[in-house]
């Protein structure tokens, strides 16, 4: 992992991580995590697409630093491709806490998706 000072892409969901989302650890829930990530990503792919999406895989997934409770969780994501109906972008979580004021990221992954009509059928991104 490179060090970088600033987040790759457009900040998409920005979350308080509280005590319900912790594991057996007391530190925040990976799945928890996820779940934001696939949102944020959905988000930036909806606009994007114009339309419904639907995630179709999560690749390369990392977690490179705990969460804790009380950090400020943002999430920002970039399209890195488009193909005929799907979009992937990167992901990237990065957290703030009060004592430090300074970001820390601590996940990366790429997340797919595929634009569907109202039918729930795969339509054209670029239409």
């Amino acid at each position: 992992m490179s060090i970088e000072t600033q987040p790759r892409g457009e900040l998409v969901i920005q979350i308080c991580a509280m005590p319900a989302d912790t594991n057996a650890n007391g530190d925040i829930f990976g799945g928890w995590l996820v779940a934001h990530m696939d949102m944020g990503a959905a988000i930036a792919a909806r606009q994007r697409a114009r339309s419904r999406v639907v995630t179709v895989g999560i690749e390369a997934l990392s977690f490179l630093k705990p969460v804790y409770v009380g950090d400020t969780v943002c999430c920002y994501a970039d399209v890195i491709k488009v193909g005929h109906t799907s979009v992937q972008l990167a992901v990237e979580v990065w957290t703030v806490t009060l004592q430090e004021l300074s970001r820390r990221k601590v996940a990366e992954g790429k997340f797919t998706f595929v634009a569907i009509d109202e039918n729930r059928k795969p339509h054209a991104v670029d239409r």
